[in-house]
């Protein structure tokens, strides 16, 4: 039986819902050329594979971010492969989920994901993506930054993929170039915090009793343990707090200093890095 569909539908309905060619082919046959029905059986189809696919792993995927002024958002949207990562229609989706974050004024992914846009929830969004696209498809973090100034990065770790790196960085004073700056060695050196305050107690005390077994485990002189001791905290310190970190374009200053210098403060930051 001659196929009652053409060229353009096939074109058509693969690009409305990013199935491939052989399910398309499928779904217009059963459907017997009917656009709508075939759209239902493709999405039908896919949502059955959504469960399957909820013990997979998401690992690749895109960060994408916004700033308007003094506020920034930032969305990590995964899959599974790279092949979807730089899938069009994985972009739109993910550019998509941006817009509703800054609409929402979403601080993470629970509050995105419970979101409603065009009458369905965010999460039913990807769901629908989830099948269309065939991999699992999660939303694994939202982060919003504000200050009075806030300036934004997107870092491509392959030139062939987008970017999988995002920063935003919030200061006070200073210029754009500066926070620019800062947030690109947020980048590159994957701070965990902004200032010392921000470790608890319990972390530095631990890193304290580390080190002081390393010494001593070394045989370091009894007398010189509380120079050694304290030496190795900062250390600590300055490879996890921002504002410690040696500047990534002068290292003999700390980013603290740079920002000093500059007239400005950092008062805040966020990093994700896809898959970390």
């Amino acid at each position: 039986m001659a196929a009652n569909y053409t060229a353009a539908d096939i074109k058509s309905l693969r690009e409305s819902t990013g199935a491939g060619m052989m399910d398309v082919k499928k779904a217009l046959d059963e459907a017997e050329g009917d656009l709508a029905k075939a759209t239902d059986i493709l999405r039908v189809k896919g949502l059955k594979g959504v469960t399957k696919r909820e013990g997979r792993s998401a690992s690749n995927g895109l960060v994408r971010a916004h700033v308007d002024g003094g506020v920034g958002t930032l969305v990590e949207v995964n899959c599974e492969t790279d092949f979807v990562a730089k899938n069009p229609k994985f972009g739109e989706l993910a550019d998509q989920l941006l817009a509703q974050a800054v609409a929402v004024e979403a601080a993470d992914a629970e509050a995105l994901l419970a979101s409603e846009l065009d009458g369905k929830t965010v999460k039913d969004i990807v769901d629908d993506a989830n099948a269309g696209l065939g991999e699992k498809i999660e939303i694994r973090r939202v982060a919003r930054v504000e200050g009075d100034q806030v300036v934004s990065y997107l870092h491509k770790t392959m030139p062939d993929l987008p970017a999988q790196i995002g920063v935003l960085v919030a200061t006070t004073g200073g210029d754009q170039q500066v926070a620019r700056d800062i947030a690109m060695h947020v980048a590159a050196f994957a701070p965990t915090v902004l200032n010392r305050d921000e470790i608890d107690s319990t972390t530095v005390e631990n890193e304290r009793r580390i080190a002081e077994e390393t010494a001593r485990e070394e045989g370091k002189p009894e007398q010189a343990l509380p120079k050694i001791i304290e030496g190795r905290v900062n250390g600590f310190f300055k490879e996890n707090v921002l504002l410690d970190q040696a500047f990534a374009k002068d290292a003999k200053k700390s980013v603290g200093q740079v920002a000093k210098e500059a007239g400005a403060e950092v008062t805040g930051f966020a990093r994700f890095k896809v898959g970390v």
